[in-house]
């Protein structure tokens, strides 16, 4: 299961994770898939030339979420008995969102296809999300007598609002790439074949600054959603000394007052 999740980084230290699961549509349940993500999180994360990533899904879809065969009596979600289950979702699924929190090199969710309940969920744990035409999205748990067990009452609402967040994870129902764009899922719609070439001008766009300053940038932002102001700032202010000690900061106030474009080394 190596290849579940593939791991690519190009020049400009942008790296694509592809979830590799097409023949299924990308379920993130399974044991080895939510392990084989993980690892590309921390490598990502550990990866000095990495200064951001794109998640997409291979074939047709994004990610159906849950695999539904592992949802009967004794599988790898459904434990059979209560304690057993709730022990599945924290060892399982639950250590995603955990990551991709804890992460501070910024993700873009490039959705192609269907990214349905987990899939859902998946795309809003990422920094940024933008859609192929055919993409289309539901938090969809209700249909099968579920809640949303990864995280997503917490995650949904904070990326469309309550009101919208309420009628999608209660009706279950499904929502185009135009309704996703409207009411803010994501921050664009392109034609599908210009998806992943939309991703990768956005993520060199965010590559082309301070690698330090975007990681903490992004750090900052993940706080806020939960922080109060006051804290918020104190933080704010710690990373900013460090910012201000930067060769980097030393050479964007050069360039700027030069006139000239600043040469980033990471340091």
């Amino acid at each position: 299961m190596d290849d579940a999740v593939l791991y690519e980084i190009d020049g400009d230290g942008i790296v694509t994770l592809t979830l590799n699961r097409p023949e299924m549509r990308n379920p993130i349940s399974d044991p080895a898939v939510i392990d084989a993500l993980l690892d590309a999180l921390a490598r990502l994360e550990e990866d000095p030339a990495a200064h951001v990533a794109i998640l997409t899904g291979a074939g047709k879809g994004f990610s159906s979420g849950g695999n539904i065969n592992e949802m009967k009596p004794g599988g790898n979600v459904n434990g059979g008995m209560p304690v057993r289950t709730r022990l599945n979702y924290k060892r399982g699924i639950q250590r995603l969102p955990l990551a991709f929190a804890a992460l501070e090199v910024p993700v873009i969710a490039a959705v192609n296809g269907a990214a349905v309940g987990a899939g859902c969920d998946l795309t809003c744990m990422c920094d940024l999300r933008i859609a192929g035409e055919s993409a289309r999205f539901a938090e969809s748990f209700v249909k099968i007598g579920l809640i949303a067990g990864d995280g997503g009452s917490w995650l949904l609402p904070r990326v469309v609002g309550w009101s919208k967040a309420a009628e999608m994870a209660l009706t279950g129902d499904m929502i185009d790439a135009t309704e996703a764009l409207a009411c803010g899922l994501v921050s664009k719609v392109v034609a599908d074949d210009q998806l992943m070439p939309e991703a990768r001008a956005l993520a060199r766009r965010i590559a082309a600054n301070p690698s330090h300053a975007v990681r903490m940038t992004k750090r900052l932002l993940w706080e806020g959603r939960r922080s109060d102001l006051a804290t918020l700032l104190e933080m704010a202010a710690a990373m900013q000394s460090a910012a201000h000690a930067t060769e980097d900061h030393a050479e964007a106030v050069d360039a700027f007052l030069e006139k000239r474009k600043p040469a980033f080394k990471g340091s």
